[in-house]
């Protein structure tokens, strides 16, 4: 079977594949940090060698749960924000039809999301869109407290209430929570919901081969085994016992700190293909809130080409010269476009009729690494064969099996998120939620 690659030939300039290589002592001990438990955050590295623990058994009840959601339900609602619906997202828009909700005729539902913001708009909209239709709820959340999935799934579970019945609708709702404590707990063995354990050692923005993801995925009707098969054998391809230069973890950890101390503090992830959207953004959270830390940290942000190539392209290009790019390249598309000859040949393009669309592509991704290139932004490439649930099954484990390497070589713990409960804080004082007294007191004074 075949695997991603990295390479990083374009992305050496004044880092050198020597200064490369010197990290292989750092990075093994990084490595061995992950491995035997030893670096901060050791408490959540249950991601580590979760793809190769996942049984058959796991899946079985995974695709059981999710089949019974199927055959009651025209809309499966997911709430949860940050990691509890980020990883389901990017694989489930990688995979499904682009006008996945247009189509008449569907096998499985159509996955809407709620809970990833506090927009009264798009809560009132959503709210009518399943007015009329049989739809059901997949809430996630490890406490059931977290002001925006608590808010939408306290709207829903009315209406789903108001809609079907209590007694119907605790079969339309599975909760995945905590094994034994928290709000969402509590509700779900008081109403006898469907419950799924989100691992206490899992963190959200490496959940999404829990059942946090992979129970949405498998209502969208995509392979979960492919999905888990490809994360283990990546597990396998990027482990403590495998050499430095054969890991590709290890080697992205490494070209992207040294791009850092270089000076590169901005990581521009890029595709060319426009399904993978929303893996940019899964990857945007895996390691903003890894590495953002004491003042540390590389900024990850993201483009889809060529579109941006047409907005951000010209920054890029000719902006300061403090970021670099990785590329996620994509082989074989799944499907076969052929430009046809115009006898006008008014808008030129006649030198194109007969090749494909992607061969087009192809060429635009080229010349834009070449000119990025001669313009000073480093880049790395990483290439997928095609997009299918197991290389993103890859995918998915190589950015979060360097993610803890890159953590640890910036000497932050990469397994927690201190900085997230800041704007939580402020917003519990403005809203005078109770046991808030003395700050709702300071935040009006300083208003």
């Amino acid at each position: 079977m075949k695997s991603i690659r990295l390479h990083i030939d374009k992305a050496l300039g004044r880092v050198t594949n020597k200064q490369v290589y010197a990290q292989e002592p750092t990075v093994k001990a990084c490595i061995g940090k992950l491995h035997n438990g030893t670096g901060s955050g050791n408490d959540f590295l249950g991601w580590l060698r979760l793809p190769s623990s996942i049984t058959n058994e796991d899946l079985d009840e995974i695709e059981n749960t999710a089949k019974a959601l199927r055959d009651q339900c025209e809309i499966v609602v997911v709430i949860g924000i940050g990691g509890s619906y980020l990883g389901a997202k990017a694989v489930i828009d990688a995979l499904n039809n682009s006008f996945d909700w247009l189509q008449k005729e569907r096998k499985n539902p159509v996955i809407l999301y709620a809970g990833q913001n506090i927009g009264e708009d798009y809560l009132y909209e959503l709210s009518e869109i399943l007015k009329g239709r049989p739809f059901g709820i997949i809430n996630i959340s490890k406490s059931g407290t977290t002001t925006e999935p608590a808010l939408a799934f306290r709207i829903l579970k009315k209406q789903l209430e108001e809609a079907v019945g209590k007694a119907e609708a605790k079969h339309r709702i599975v909760a995945i929570t905590d094994a034994e404590k928290g709000a969402l707990r509590t509700l779900a063995n008081q109403e006898g919901y469907k419950t799924f354990v989100i691992p206490d050692n899992v963190g959200g923005r490496f959940s999404v081969l829990t059942p946090v993801g992979l129970l949405p995925i498998a209502v969208a009707g995509i392979n979960i085994r492919d999905l888990v098969r490809g994360a283990a054998d990546m597990e396998k391809a990027t482990g403590e016992d495998v050499a430095f230069a054969e890991n590709i973890a290890a080697i992205y950890a490494s070209v992207r700190n040294e791009l850092y101390k270089d000076g590169k503090k901005i990581e521009i992830l890029a595709n060319f293909h426009p399904k993978l959207h929303y893996i940019a953004e899964w990857w945007k959270q895996l390691y903003g809130e890894s590495e953002g830390k004491d003042h540390k940290g590389i900024f990850p942000a993201s483009v889809d080409l060529t579109t941006d190539l047409h907005s951000m392209g010209q920054w890029i290009q000719d902006g300061e010269r403090s970021i670099f790019e990785t590329v996620v390249s994509v082989e074989n598309p799944e499907h076969k476009v052929f430009v046809p000859t115009d006898e006008a040949n008014l808008d030129g393009l006649n030198f194109l009729a007969g090749k494909r669309v992607d061969d087009v592509n192809k060429m635009a991704e080229l010349g834009t690494q070449l000119a990025h290139v001669d313009g000073g932004v480093p880049n790395i490439k990483i290439t997928m064969p095609e997009v299918s649930a197991y290389y993103i099954g890859q995918l998915f484990y190589f950015f979060e099996k360097a993610c803890g390497i890159s953590g640890y070589m910036l000497e932050v713990n990469p397994f927690d998120q201190p900085g997230v409960e800041a704007y939580k804080k402020n917003m519990f004082a403005l809203l005078n939620k109770p046991g808030y007294e003395k700050e709702s007191e300071a935040i009006k004074a300083r208003l």
